[in-house]
């Protein structure tokens, strides 16, 4: 007697109706075993004018099509091996049995929020180590996001890591941007760290090609605030009534001779200050953010203040040299130390250490000398810090005037 065999067939079709907003058409998957159909979307998309329909794929030597293809390939081949076995273990065959067994128990793929959510753990878990609380907080953030992206537009709670594309990616993009009105520069921050989810899944082989492939990153220049010397010395000159105003100040013009950011001077310890040969102070210390080592000679006015704060009582508990208040209420205070003082700029801990990289260019300091004391490795980063002044143009172009004077 002859077995009675199935009729079975896998399809790929795209849905030319239902266009998403990229304008791309979904890739679509149909199986059907003896006239019973089940489909499904592949979570991937193509220019309607790029897919053949005969051949079942993209057309074009792009890379784009190229991972499409393969991607094609990689789903064909498993729906075959799971008809192959369901046949072998004489187990019943329908379309809907090899959707389930696709994406069902017997096949988990790993998810996207699921791996970023480890990620985060593990990062939380080194709080302090090798991360700080403002990296954990945005990688937490992003997660965020990702979730309410994906209900929004995808009406999925998680997306299998495999799935993701640059379609997913972009359409992410344009929801940071829109649903969070998050500028230019923020937005990639968020991107990167998906990035950073999609590099663990490629190396632990949860995905077959990259989707940030050919996706390049592009930060506005910011014009950031900073003091010149006059600003500076107002704020020296300045006598306050009020103690807490006083102490922020001195704090800010710390800063502004050390370059030291925020939780770097909040956690300033007397280990950190050190006596070389020439009986010359300097403050060495890595930084919390990266824990680059700074090397940075301390000035008459940044050891005064430290002299000044010595014995005071919030130092003494806490064993540190200066009593740094929170960043909130700091910058709510440095707020009305500027109007005081009568500076337009808005004032922060940062404004002190883009000040500190601008005073030390206009006093003819070396950028590589500037890095080294930023403790910054790439010397680009500090040039978004340290900008020429107008005056120290004027001064250089000196030379140049009286040559050629009338």
């Amino acid at each position: 007697m002859r077995m009675k065999r199935n009729y079975f067939s896998v399809l790929f079709f795209i849905k030319k109706s239902k266009l998403l907003k990229n304008g791309e058409a979904p890739v679509c998957l149909r199986i059907t075993v003896n006239g019973q159909r089940a489909e499904v979307q592949i979570k991937r998309s193509v220019d309607t004018h790029k897919w053949n329909n005969k051949k079942e794929c993209a057309v074009g030597k792009d890379r784009q099509s190229q991972e499409l293809n393969h991607y094609i390939y990689t789903v064909r081949t498993r729906i075959l091996q799971i008809h192959r076995e369901l046949e072998m273990d004489g187990k019943p065959i329908t379309a809907e049995i090899i959707k389930q067994q696709y994406y069902g128990e017997n096949y988990k793929p790993k998810m996207l929020l699921e791996v970023f959510n480890e990620h985060n753990q593990k990062c939380r878990d080194l709080l302090g180590k090798d991360y700080v609380l403002g990296t954990v907080l945005r990688y937490e953030r992003t997660v965020t996001y990702l979730s309410e992206y994906m209900k929004k537009d995808y009406r999925i709670s998680d997306l299998p890591i495999r799935e993701l594309d640059q379609a997913f990616i972009k359409g992410f993009e344009h929801f940071i941007k829109t649903e969070k009105s998050c500028a230019q520069n923020a937005t990639v921050k968020y991107l990167k760290n998906l990035k950073r989810i999609t590099r663990i899944a490629l190396a632990n082989k949860w995905m077959d090609t990259d989707p940030f492939f050919d996706i390049q990153f592009k930060y506005t220049p910011t014009n950031r605030e900073f003091l010149v010397e006059e600003e500076i010395r107002l704020l020296l000159e300045k006598e306050f009534a009020i103690p807490r105003l006083e102490v922020v100040r001195d704090i800010f013009v710390f800063c502004c001779f050390s370059g030291l950011a925020f939780t770097d001077v909040q956690h300033l310890r007397a280990e950190h200050i050190f006596c070389d040969n020439n009986n010359e102070y300097w403050i060495r210390k890595p930084r919390e953010k990266t824990s680059n080592m700074c090397n940075i000679p301390l000035l008459d006015i940044p050891k005064q203040i430290l002299k000044q704060y010595k014995n005071h009582p919030e130092c003494l508990r806490k064993g540190c040299l200066l009593p740094v208040p929170s960043n909130q209420k700091m910058n709510g205070y440095l707020k009305e130390v500027g109007e005081l003082c009568g500076i337009q700029k808005k004032l922060s801990t940062h404004v002190a250490r883009h000040s500190f990289a601008c005073l030390t260019l206009a006093n003819k300091v070396s950028m590589e000398s500037i890095a080294k004391m930023l403790g910054h490795t790439d010397i680009r980063t500090t040039k978004i810090y340290a900008r020429v002044l107008d005056r120290t143009i004027s001064d250089e172009m000196q030379t140049l005037k009286q040559k050629f004077a009338i």
